[in-house]
């Protein structure tokens, strides 16, 4: 009996890998500590615990610009290292790779630095605060790749299995010619105005509100799963509250300490409404907010073919739901695909199924990406390229919604 149930445990623990002290390490360092940060380091962390990787990832070193700060996360989140400057963090003969997790005003001159010096990048999204900062980072990540190096960016949202599985059963045709396009990303976190003004409600820190921070997720998701572009968009936005509280302290995570008496403008939107059409002359509408009251993190989507549909929420993240409209009617209708089987992407590696996954494992499975694309030698999937479209499409949903939601064409 006890080898039977030795058995049993055993088969129910996932395959777990464990890479060869013989495999070559990847350095990475970080910059930046904070929320993204954290998640990053997790992904870090347990990518090479679960995966089969060429590589073994090696958390070096963490960068912050607060000493004591940095140093507490370093040794809370398993970095061996802390720095106080980032062009240190490059420097550094152990660092092979930087992890951009800071605010988007940042991100080019980091970037850019990095590739120059022949380090690998991981920048979070949005990739930068402008059209022109993006351009110049992809041409940067464009002459780096000729030298063996890769520049990926963080839209983690492709890595949740339902969602990587529902690109496939598009591609190969399940739902037939693509009609429209429906996309929701909405939360609650700004709804009190005595919420304090963190860098994320400031313009020259984030380069937009909502629009960037939810926005640039949907249109990136929207645009991979159709397999297509957004070729034009007419938007509105709206700021609801215009001043807030200054911080007391530093935030933390999306948050803060509010200051009594003290208000300083928001020079970002609360949220932003738009419509666009996709290369095929399929329809497609987003809507991005922070001021959803009830909705903490609510991202939702549908497709909709000439043979069936797709829909997808964040918020029951291992479940796809799909339609096959060349049923019979009498038996058609959603059904609910749990996308916890083996052969189902990334959950080879995971638990038996029905076992589900969270938030953080997108962070892991980013991680296993990155790893095996260096290794390969294979091109960035998103790509800055990818990023570089993405903030085309921002800055035309800010034109449009600054002259009165005029159609305004996506620069290609």
């Amino acid at each position: 009996m006890a080898r039977r149930e030795e058995t049993e445990q055993e088969a129910a623990a996932p395959p777990t890998y464990r890479p060869m002290a013989s495999a070559p390490t990847l350095g990475v360092g970080m910059v930046g500590y904070a929320f993204m940060g954290a998640a990053h380091s997790q992904g870090w962390r347990t990518a090479g615990h679960v995966f089969e990787l060429p590589m073994r990832p090696a958390l070096a070193a963490i960068c912050g610009r607060d000493r004591p700060a940095v140093e507490a996360a370093a040794d809370r989140l398993g970095w061996a290292a802390a720095e106080t400057d980032w062009q240190a963090l490059i420097a550094r003969d152990d660092v092979q790779l930087v992890d951009i997790c800071t605010p988007g005003d940042s991100h080019a001159e980091i970037a850019i630095a990095a590739l120059e010096a022949g380090k690998h990048v991981l920048c979070e999204k949005p990739l930068a605060n402008t059209v022109s900062e993006a351009e110049a980072m992809a041409e940067a990540a464009e002459r780096a790749a000729a030298r063996g190096q890769i520049a990926m960016v963080g839209f983690n949202y492709r890595k949740v299995p339902a969602i990587t599985y529902a690109r496939k059963l598009i591609a190969e045709g399940r739902i037939g010619t693509l009609r429209h396009v429906r996309a929701t990303y909405l939360q609650d976190w700004l709804v009190d105005p005595e919420s304090p003004l963190t860098w994320r409600l400031k313009k020259d820190r984030a380069g937009s509100g909502a629009l960037g921070d939810l926005g640039a997720h949907i249109v990136d998701l929207a645009q991979y799963l159709a397999g297509e572009l957004l070729v034009g968009v007419s938007a509105m936005s709206e700021t609801f509250v215009r001043e807030r509280p200054l911080l007391a302290g530093p935030s933390g995570g999306l948050g803060g300490v509010a200051a009594a008496g003290e208000l300083g403008t928001v020079t970002v939107d609360d949220a932003a409404v738009f419509t666009g059409r996709l290369a095929s002359g399929a329809l497609a509408s987003f809507e991005a907010t922070r001021m959803a009251a009830g909705r903490k993190n609510a991202l939702r989507l549908e497709i909709n073919g000439e043979r069936g549909s797709l829909a997808f929420d964040l918020e029951r993240l291992n479940e796809l739901s799909f339609h096959d409209h060349t049923e019979p009617a009498t038996t058609a209708g959603f059904r609910r695909i749990l996308v916890t089987e083996p052969e189902h992407p990334y959950l080879e590696a995971w638990w038996p199924p029905g076992h589900a996954l969270g938030y953080e494992h997108t962070f892991i499975h980013q991680a296993r990406d990155v790893v095996r694309t260096i290794a390969e030698g294979a091109p960035p999937v998103p790509s800055f390229a990818d990023g570089l479209q993405v903030q085309r499409v921002l800055a035309a949903v800010e034109e449009s919604a600054a002259k009165n939601s005029v159609l305004t064409p996506v620069q290609l």
